[in-house]
């Protein structure tokens, strides 16, 4: 498992964020700092648990997403938000956590 990005929300738009239409959420590119910091801005028809809209997440890549969720509390399974990568949410002692794959 290797360090990501972490995920913040926040109501303030943010310079360069991206809409992705299918989740009500403007994003910005965890790459476009030197500290993965990724900002998340919810809109009101976003369907994501309120746990990943209201507090920050980390987020780790992993080289197989069903071996990472095995015996953990999984919030929102298994998905492809974009071509290459499946993503997935666990709660752990209360926050989410994010794992990706890239294929």
């Amino acid at each position: 498992m290797k360090y990501h990005h972490t995920g913040i929300p926040t109501t303030i738009p943010q310079k360069d964020e991206v809409y992705l239409e299918k989740y009500d959420l403007h994003c910005t590119d965890h790459e476009s700092n030197s500290f993965g910091i990724q900002w998340m801005r919810y809109g009101t028809n976003c369907t994501l648990p309120k746990v990943v809209q209201e507090v920050a997440h980390v987020a780790f890549q992993v080289e197989d997403i069903t071996e990472a969720l095995k015996g953990k509390e999984v919030l929102i399974e298994p998905n492809s938000p974009s071509e290459g990568v499946i993503v997935a949410f666990i709660i752990e002692n209360g926050a989410p956590i994010e794992f990706l794959q890239y294929l």
